[in-house]
């Protein structure tokens, strides 16, 4: 059984908070179900992001959807999934090491 999301985006934000970035809410979707989309900023360098999905089976997976850093393909790329999912939240991370601070592995194109 999987944690409802708005208590898996607030741990995960206290995660952040914990190793010393700064993490918030840019989006809030369906307290009990919703996708969740990743924003990684490190602060030197570039911006990536990253989408949670979960399978059938209740399973966990992470996964960078496009391999682009550029921040105007990032946003159009979440105002896009914003507009076909409105139960999808959005959180960031703004972190000077470019961490996540997920516990899952993340898969890449």
């Amino acid at each position: 059984m999987l944690l409802s999301t708005d208590l898996w985006v607030s741990a995960l934000i206290r995660r952040a908070e914990q190793g010393g970035a700064f993490a918030y809410v840019l989006k809030k979707g369906d307290a009990r179900a919703g996708a969740v989309i990743l924003k990684i900023t490190h602060l030197r360098e570039r911006e990536t992001y990253i989408l949670r999905q979960v399978t059938a089976g209740d399973e966990v997976k992470w996964m960078k959807p496009i391999a682009s850093h550029d921040p105007e393909a990032i946003e159009t790329y979440i105002e896009r999934e914003r507009r076909f999912d409105s139960d999808l939240w959005v959180v960031e991370i703004e972190d000077t090491e470019g961490r996540h601070f997920l516990t899952e592995s993340i898969q890449l194109l």
